[in-house]
This record gives structure tokens, sequence and C-alpha cells, in this order.
């Protein structure tokens, strides 16, 4: 089935623009797909990769919780990020100002899953498929 949806934008509201825009493009490494500063503001579109909507449940957003951080800690939306080293890339973004929430684990469906918290405060999974 093809998806009526071209493209998935998430937009995030920061108090911290330079240091959200530091953290994404810079440590986690995003590259900029457009920029723009005006007197009405400032915006940064980031390549995030593909894009997918994952809508849970309480009771499942509360289990996945419990296996990757050990107890309900995120808010209604948090992001999960595919990456090759799930270890490696949460110490890059602790060492570059993110919290670390929970060390690396294994899930039941057999991912390597780490969760960090953003300097803005949103909650990352960052997921490592078996073989990659």
């Amino acid at each position: 089935m093809t998806s009526p949806v071209q493209e998935t934008r998430i937009a995030v509201t920061v108090a911290d623009y330079a240091t959200a825009v530091r953290f994404y493009r810079d440590v986690l490494g995003l590259p900029a797909i457009e920029e723009w500063d005006t007197p009405d503001g400032q915006g940064i579109v980031l390549d995030a990769g593909r894009a997918t909507l994952e809508i849970l449940s309480p009771d499942q957003a509360a289990l996945v919780d419990r296996i990757e951080a050990g107890a309900r800690v995120s808010g209604p939306v948090r992001l999960a990020l595919q990456v090759g080293d799930s270890a490696a890339t949460a110490q890059r973004l602790v060492d570059g100002g993110a919290r670390r929430v929970a060390d690396p684990v294994v899930t039941p469906w057999n991912h390597r899953n780490a969760r960090v918290e953003t300097p803005d405060g949103m909650q990352l999974t960052l997921f490592e498929l078996p073989g990659d």
C-alpha cells in the first residue's frame, strides 16, 4: 500500500534554539535541509531519514518504558531513531549534552535499545536492529 503522505515532519518548539540545533545537527549529526533566520524567528529542517508513525496504547507505552528504562518515564511523544550502534550513539549524545535515561538493553523484539533525554527534554530511543 502506498501512503498518501510524502514526508513526515516533526516540529519541535524549544526554548533554547541554539542548543537544540547544536545537539541535533552537530552532535547527533542530522544534516540540514533548509534553514532560516528572519526577524520573525529561526528554524531549521534536519534530515532524519525515513519517518514512520508509531501509535501505542498507554499499556504498550508503559511496557516499552519498563523494558528500556525500568519505569514509566516518557511523555506522550518519544522519538525512536534507528542507528547503527545504539550504545556508541547514546554515549556520543550524552557527551554532547543529553542525559542518560537507561543503559542499552536487548528488547523482547530483539532490538538493542538505549534511552537518552535531549537538552530540550525530548526522550530518544536509539534502536539497533539485529545484524546492523
